[in-house]
């Protein structure tokens, strides 16, 4: 492959072959999920209304799953916080803005938050079966809405053009359901790296939209709980404080 690498992570290796990007998975990656991840991004693309870089190609390399995608050019809004502190207001208001444009539109053919979740909590080898009892019949408690909810929402998955363009990548994690479930994952993010800026961004979506902050704030403990069954390293201390939480309310 004559292109040039551009990032890697613990499953994929993403390269940049002129105005195309192209991710190549593990060899022991589930075919499932590459082809999964496709259709999401697909189906988000076909919805409108929302910058998605789109899904030119699904194919074999060497024995590796690849999905090729079209290349953006430009920042990440997490290099631009980093780069210009001085504007880390301006790029919130940015950032909830298009969290809710994203939240205004509806996928139907997406999952179903709620039932992801509560496949998440079910599998969980952390709590007992009475807590996991307890955070399902909590989860099944909280409002049922359909808005597109990204899953992953966080700043360095917005590429931001020279024309303050924004898109929007890795849409594997795509469902359909609650809002404030999708604020209180983007917190978590937040807050695996500054704890400040997961209070900003929670602050500036409550007065943007009217939300009581103790309603996202309830959402915490659950989402934290389903994302512990992803068992990823770098978040399992912070999921587990959140998730904690749940034992004590």
């Amino acid at each position: 492959m004559g292109a040039e690498l551009i990032a890697t992570t613990a499953t994929k290796m993403v390269y940049r072959d002129g105005d195309k990007a192209i991710k190549v998975f593990n060899a022991d990656f589930p075919k499932a999920e590459v082809l999964n991840e496709a259709l999401i991004t697909a189906r988000v693309e076909e919805t409108g209304g929302i910058n998605v870089p789109k899904v030119l190609e699904v194919s074999v390399f060497e024995g590796k799953w690849s999905i090729t995608y079209d290349f953006i050019e430009g920042k990440t809004l997490k290099q631009l916080m980093d780069e210009n502190p001085e504007k880390l207001p301006e790029y919130m208001d940015m950032m909830v803005d298009l969290h809710l444009s994203i939240m205004s539109k509806h996928c139907p053919l997406l999952n179903k938050l709620k039932d992801k979740m509560n496949r998440q909590v079910a599998d969980m080898d952390e709590f007992g079966e009475a807590s996991r009892y307890d955070m399902q019949t909590r989860l099944d408690g909280m409002p049922k809405h359909t808005k597109l909810c990204h899953g992953d929402f966080n700043p360095s998955n917005i590429i931001v053009t020279d024309d303050q363009t924004m898109y929007v990548l890795d849409w594997v994690h795509a469902t359909q359901g609650n809002a404030s479930a999708d604020v209180a994952r983007t917190y978590l993010l937040f807050s695996l790296q500054d704890k400040k800026k997961a209070d900003m961004y929670m602050d500036v979506f409550c007065k943007k939209t009217g939300t009581a902050k103790k309603y996202v704030q309830s959402w915490l403990p659950i989402v934290a709980a389903a994302q512990l069954s992803k068992k990823r390293p770098e978040e399992v201390e912070l999921l587990n404080q959140w998730a904690n939480v749940f034992e004590y309310q």
